[in-house]
Formats: C-alpha cells, sequence, structure tokens
C-alpha cells in the first residue's frame, strides 16, 4: 500500500542543518499493523509525518498505491482522507461537541450530507466507546477520551490506513490502556496502521513488522521478537 524509497528529510535553521531521515526504504503492505520503535529524537515522528506530507521530503520518493504521492499535481486532501493521521495532542476543536468534530470533515472534505456524516459519526463513536459523549466538549473530556475521539474521527473518513503519532504519550498512566485497547480492537478489522509507540509490549503485541529507528536510519526491521527484547544498532 505505501512504500518509500530512499526517503530522506533534513531541516535547517540559522544553527545549521539536521538530517532527522537518511535514505529510508521501506514497504507497507495492506492491511499490516506496523509499529515504529526507537528513542526519543530517532526521527519516528518525522516519518510518519512525511508519510502523510505533513513534512516535505527533501529526498527520495513515496508511493501510495504504486502512485507518487511527492510528484508535481498530486492530489494530496484527497490522499489524506485515505491515509488519516491521529496525533499526540489530539487537536481537537475546542468549539465544537464530540459529534460535531467527527463531522466537520466528513462534509467540508469529504461533501458528505449533515444526515450520511451524522450516521457514520455515531457508528465510530460507537467503535471507540464514546458514543455516550457526543454533546460533551472536548475540555469536559479526560485526555484518554480526547485521544479516542481522535481516533473515531479519523474512523469517520473511512481511510484505507491510519498513522498514530505517540498517541498514548500525552496521557496519563491511568489513561494510556484504554487508549491502546480501542488501537487494538482495530488491528482486527483489515485496516491498515502504522503506530510510532514507546510501549514496547503493545509494538510485540499487536505489530505484524516493526521497524527499530536509530538517528534517522532504519537499525533493523522485522516480525516482533527477539530483536525487540535485545534491538541491536549497528
Amino acid at each position: 500500500m505505501i512504500e518509500l524509497r530512499g526517503l530522506g528529510k533534513t531541516f535547517r535553521s540559522k544553527s545549521g542543518a539536521h538530517e532527522a531521515l537518511k535514505d529510508i526504504n521501506l514497504v507497507i503492505d495492506d492491511g499490516d499493523i506496523f509499529g515504529i520503535i526507537g528513542l526519543s529524537g530517532a526521527g519516528k515522528s518525522t516519518l510518519v509525518r512525511c508519510i502523510n506530507l505533513l513534512e516535505w521530503p527533501t529526498s527520495g520518493e513515496i508511493f501510495f498505491k504504486g502512485e507518487s504521492i511527492t510528484r508535481r499535481g498530486f492530489k494530496i486532501p484527497e490522499y489524506r482522507e485515505k491515509v488519516g493521521m491521529v496525533f499526540q495532542q489530539f487537536n481537537l476543536f475546542q468549539n465544537m461537541n464530540v459529534l460535531d468534530n467527527c463531522m466537520v470533515g466528513q462534509i467540508r472534505v469529504a461533501g458528505r450530507d449533515r444526515d450520511e456524516s451524522r450516521a457514520i459519526a455515531l457508528e465510530c463513536l460507537e467503535k471507540v466507546g464514546m458514543a455516550m459523549f457526543i454533546n460533551a466538549k472536548p475540555r469536559q473530556l479526560s485526555g484518554g477520551q480526547q485521544q479516542r475521539v481522535a481516533i473515531a474521527r479519523a474512523l469517520c473518513m473511512q481511510p484505507d490506513a491510519l498513522l498514530f503519532d505517540e498517541p498514548t504519550s500525552a496521557l496519563d498512566p491511568e489513561t494510556v490502556g484504554e487508549v491502546l485497547k480501542v488501537i487494538s480492537q482495530l488491528a482486527h478489522t483489515g485496516l491498515t496502521l502504522i503506530v510510532v509507540t514507546h510501549e514496547m509490549a503493545f509494538a510485540r503485541e499487536v505489530s505484524d513488522r516493526v521497524v527499530f529507528m536509530d538517528g534517522g536510519v532504519i537499525a533493523e526491521q522485522g516480525k516482533p521478537g527477539g530483536h525487540l527484547h535485545k534491538p541491536e544498532v549497528g
């Protein structure tokens, strides 16, 4: 479904250049549950942000279902409907209730009418256990509840793949489990999931394949197992 060829990303500032990603080559198949692990600053978040084109690669190419998404004229909004993103900080609209948060993208981006958008939103909120909170504003919810709404919002666009950028890093320990449970349930639906996480046990138990990143490169990749217990960087 997604292929990265020679992907590189360099950030430039007055203090100099930082090469965040270096010659990344990766193939993510349809239906894969793909875990990305590594220390802070290894390039994990930059990688998924490049896949969603929130960061533009400095070099290399990204392909989605065989089509280059980095070519001139590619329709990025349509691509983002198919490859959704769940962020660390939820990014919910604070002036909207839960239901409207899950409807607005469907109406404005996907062009659905309100009745269809509402029906899809209610179905997705039910999947993540948040249907009873449709009239609540984000500030009235816990961090775990807000993240579950953010997942429901992404699901409302009926994507082919979902990218998770450290979905539990902003949560307190008591609410981490409820979000990981939702992601685990999604892993059995056939949806392609790419999950950046520090939760090693979760990556080991849920992922079909795991990438270990270090210093902007893929140090190891493969099926979850021994290398998760003793990753070797080299």
